[in-house]
């Protein structure tokens, strides 16, 4: 089978004309140790490079050396070369409060901060999570601050929801219900009653007395606060959205030379093409490697087995089998790349070999950075 084009990690990081650069893949892949060792070796070759992850596991910080990362970019190296490494970690609580601090008046701010159907919203809704990643992205590259912006998605499928946010926000925002309970706020409260007591009003009595009047009185307040100030945030969900269909993002593939993982890969790497998105390549961490690759795992095991007989050289019989093992396990592995590349056979692919420990500081993702580029 042909191999697959090499993917030039370095190319994309040098390239000034790459803004975005995305990481997506399965859960306990290295993908978050890959992003922060992208956005090290970014910075040492020059670039000012922000880091955010959406996962809200630690993994990032962890991996930078650092107890904690919160919802501001903070600076993490500036190395000699002239670039900088910032971090953070996505609050979507914080970021909901944001938008609306900075799109409604202050009056109505406090309005819907107070609301308790918001506070609800802005900690649990599903989806909000995805939201505020692609309303983070978006501020993120609006500021022109960096001009090099590394995504570490979610774990699981999960992680292309923020594609689908704007579509999602629309159909939440234009809903049926949505609709009915703004309608009285928009047509002057109880004079909307009247004019729709043969619709909604039927509905508003049955609703008060299951719920009560203070009750549907937060919700209206807060659904015709939120169809106000979301507006512009479903325009802005859409331009973020073609800024990642755009020539200046890459999406980066991440997975582990496992069955599950790479089927994962394979479906990234199928939604991508689905949403025309930019696929920059495959990353495959952890690959095992051997030092005597030409020594078979039949021959080594067999080998042990003939030592072992003889009752002879125990440590080296040991090591034999080791070796054979390990043999095994980069066949499997091989096996389970070429599946994927004969699926996929333009996607370009790196495959960094697997760390003996974690990484847990910048030395450790100097390392991987230096795998990444040069594998």
């Amino acid at each position: 089978m042909k191999k697959p084009a090499r993917l030039d990690i370095d190319a994309i990081l040098d390239d000034s004309g790459t803004r975005i650069v995305v990481c997506c893949g399965a859960g306990g892949v290295g993908k978050t140790t890959t992003a922060a060792a992208l956005g090290l070796r970014a910075a040492e070759r020059g670039r000012c490079v922000v880091v955010l992850t959406v996962d809200p596991a630690r993994r990032l910080a962890q991996s930078m050396g650092l107890t904690e990362l919160d919802n501001t970019p903070r600076l993490v190296s500036s190395p000699e070369g002239g670039g900088q490494l910032f971090a953070m970690m996505l609050d979507m609580k914080r970021t909901f409060d944001e938008i609306i601090e900075a799109h409604a008046d202050p009056a109505r701010a406090r309005q819907i901060l107070s609301n308790p159907f918001y506070q609800s919203l802005s900690s649990s809704f599903s989806g909000t999570q995805e939201y505020m990643a692609m309303e983070k992205l978006g501020q993120l590259r609006r500021s022109d601050e960096w001009d090099l912006i590394i995504v570490d998605t979610p774990p699981s499928r999960s992680a292309l929801d923020f594609l689908d946010a704007p579509e999602r926000l629309g159909r939440f925002l234009d809903g049926r219900v949505i609709r009915l309970l703004t309608a009285p706020a928009k047509a002057g409260g109880r004079n909307a009653f009247r004019l729709l007591n043969a619709g909604f009003g039927l509905v508003a009595g049955a609703m008060t007395k299951l719920l009560g009047a203070q009750v549907i009185k937060d919700l209206q307040t807060f659904v015709s606060a939120l169809d106000a100030v979301f507006g512009g945030f479903r325009q802005r969900a859409d331009m973020t959205y073609k800024l990642l269909q755009a020539p200046g993002t890459a999406f980066l593939v991440v997975a582990a030379p496992e069955r599950d993982a790479m089927r994962e890969a394979s479906y990234f790497v199928e939604r991508l093409a689905e949403e025309r998105m930019p696929l920059a390549g495959l990353v495959v961490n952890r690959v095992h490697v051997a030092p005597a690759s030409k020594l078979s795992a039949a021959r080594s095991a067999a080998a042990a087995e003939d030592l072992d007989s003889r009752g002879e050289h125990e440590l080296t019989a040991a090591v034999l089998r080791l070796h054979a093992g390990r043999m095994q396990l980069m066949a499997r592995e091989g096996r389970e790349q070429e599946h994927f590349t004969s699926a996929h056979p333009t996607v370009p692919v790196v495959r960094v070999r697997a760390m003996s420990e974690d990484v847990h500081d910048l030395t450790g993702l100097r390392q991987i950075g230096d795998l990444l580029a040069s594998a």
